[in-house]
Formats: C-alpha cells, sequence, structure tokens
C-alpha cells in the first residue's frame, strides 16, 4: 500500500517542532500479527484509562515555565491554575504533572514487542522516562510503554503502511528512535517554549532521532478531544512518530466534519481558522472548515 503523500524534508513547528503546525486518510488494513500484540497490553492499556478518566475539555492557563532546574522534581496540581477564559493555547485542568525533572532517563517497560513489515524502514525504538518524572497516578512507567506498543500494532496505524515496522528494544541496544516521557521544563528545552505553548514534539536536538512527550499533555490531553485522553495520548504518539518516519509537514482540515489528518496540529484545535490565528504563515487557509478528532493514520483500514 502506498501512502497519498511521500515523507516530506523535515520542518519546524510547536507540536512536530519542525513546524508549527499532512493528511492522511487510508482505507481498512487489518494485519494478523498485530493481534497477539494487542492481546498482551489490552490490560495495561485498560489500567492505565481506568487510574485517568477523562477530564472537563474547559482550557486552563499555561501551567509550565522554563526557570533553571531545581535540586529534585516539581509538581503542579488543579489548585494551582486560577480560573480565566480557556485559550486556543491552554491546557485542560486536571491531574499533577512534574514541572522539572532530572534530564536523565531510564527504560520503561521490556523491549521485545514487534509490529509492521518493513519493506522500507524498520524503527528500533526505546521507550524512556525521565529520572524524576512521577507517572504512578497514571498505570506507572509499564503502562506509558504498553499504550505505545499498542498503537503501533493497532491496524488504523503506521503499520497499516507495508513500509513500516516497529520492534521495541532496550536503551544500550542501538535504537534509531528515542521516545521519551519528559517533564515540562525539559520539553521546553528541547522543544521550545518561545510560544509559551505546552507541546510535545520529535526533535533531533539531542543528537538523535527523539519524540519528546511532554508529561503535562500526556496527563491533561488538548481541549479537541473533549477529555478522551486515551484517544488523545494515540494521536500525540501517531503525529510526533509520524514526524519522525519523515512526514514533516502539516495538514488542514479538508472539510467539515470529516476525520481530521493525523498530521494536522489537533493539539491546539480543529478548526483551520483557529489553526492560522496561531500562525497565519503555516498551512492552515483562513477559512471555516472544521474537523473531527482523529488519532490515527489510517482511521479505517481495509482488510488485506
Amino acid at each position: 500500500m502506498t501512502p497519498r503523500h511521500a515523507p516530506a524534508p523535515e520542518q519546524r513547528g510547536p507540536e512536530g517542532r519542525e513546524s508549527l503546525f499532512v493528511r492522511f486518510a487510508r482505507e481498512y488494513g487489518w494485519r494478523a500479527y498485530a493481534i497477539p500484540v494487542l492481546g498482551v497490553v489490552t490490560a495495561f492499556v485498560l489500567v492505565n484509562m481506568v487510574q485517568n478518566p477523562g477530564e472537563s475539555a474547559v482550557a486552563g492557563p499555561p501551567a509550565a515555565t522554563s526557570e533553571q532546574a531545581a535540586a529534585g522534581s516539581e509538581t503542579r496540581t488543579p489548585a494551582d491554575l486560577p480560573e480565566g477564559e480557556p485559550g486556543l493555547e491552554q491546557l485542560p485542568p486536571g491531574g499533577p504533572f512534574t514541572e522539572r525533572g532530572a534530564g536523565t532517563y531510564h527504560d520503561a517497560g521490556a523491549p521485545g514487542a514487534a509490529a509492521g513489515l518493513g519493506t522500507e524502514q524498520v524503527i528500533r525504538y526505546v521507550v524512556e522516562v525521565e529520572d524524576g518524572v512521577a507517572t504512578s497516578s497514571y498505570g506507572g512507567d509499564d503502562a506509558f510503554a504498553a499504550l505505545i506498543d499498542a498503537t503501533f500494532a493497532d491496524p488504523r496505524g503506521w503499520t497499516n503502511d507495508p513500509r513500516f515496522r516497529f520492534e521495541r528494544v532496550s536503551g544500550s541496544d542501538n535504537p534509531n528512535l528515542r521516545i521519551q516521557l519528559t517533564s515540562v521544563g525539559t520539553a521546553r528545552e528541547r522543544c521550545g517554549g518561545e510560544l509559551s505553548l505546552e507541546v510535545s514534539c520529535r526533535t533531533t536536538i539531542t543528537g538523535e532521532s527523539t519524540v519528546v512527550v511532554n508529561e503535562s499533555r500526556w496527563v491533561r490531553g488538548a481541549a479537541p478531544y473533549e477529555g478522551d485522553l486515551g484517544r488523545y495520548r494515540q494521536y500525540l504518539i501517531n503525529h510526533e512518530v509520524g514526524h519522525a518516519l519523515g512526514f514533516a509537514a502539516h495538514e488542514p482540515c479538508p472539510a467539515n466534519g470529516a476525520l481530521a489528518p493525523v498530521m494536522m496540529q489537533q493539539t491546539l484545535s480543529l478548526s483551520n481558522a483557529e489553526l492560522h490565528s496561531i500562525d497565519p504563515e503555516e498551512i492552515y487557509p483562513d477559512t471555516g472548515e472544521t474537523c473531527l478528532a482523529n488519532p490515527w493514520p489510517y482511521p479505517r483500514p481495509a482488510v488485506l
């Protein structure tokens, strides 16, 4: 199966960090090899979801700073967030997250998960958590890693394209992609905080291909997903890994009520006009199309 768009050169932006804001819609496809993997990780994912029920979609003000690292880690709770009108860039209310971690990482979960054919790319990824980030409130390190494995094994994900295969390895086993759960302070340093947005990104600032998962978004989600943390987390993974696969450009909403392309900047908005207002020089037209939230690159896979 050949996707509509070939990988494009990298650009920059707040969520992809290669630009501020490529669309995918595919027809249905299922790989039998995905079924065992999904069965194993389902229990972990359910635990993760139960421990993080969806919160209100009303956003609160930005909850991160880029001050110098202090000894140890800090967390911010809902009580720290003043009331006010929500904005496109603001975090929804919700549970506490780590303000500043140690800047070093440890492996999460166990290697061994694999999905996809890999006719062109084999992505050997490691899942890591920043030291000082407390993950117990949303299932622990293993639950974070299990959701990533399950997302890669899902037939609606990137492995619907036979070009891609994902294999989870340890940090010492020559990974070519690191997926790191990261505190707000470290995420701002690696993704850039000039727009005061709490974002995740794919970056090579570390000297390696790295997906930086901003813990504040993992905990709070984004207003366009209306409190559905599970689907938002799948979107976050698929969007940033899409950049790592070479899909650098973002793509606008194609029509009112359509599923949003996974490479649309859904963290901030599902509306072309609203995204245009954030960055008029980006791809988003100043028109009224508004999409439906969609975490998947191939939301309607075809049976092969």
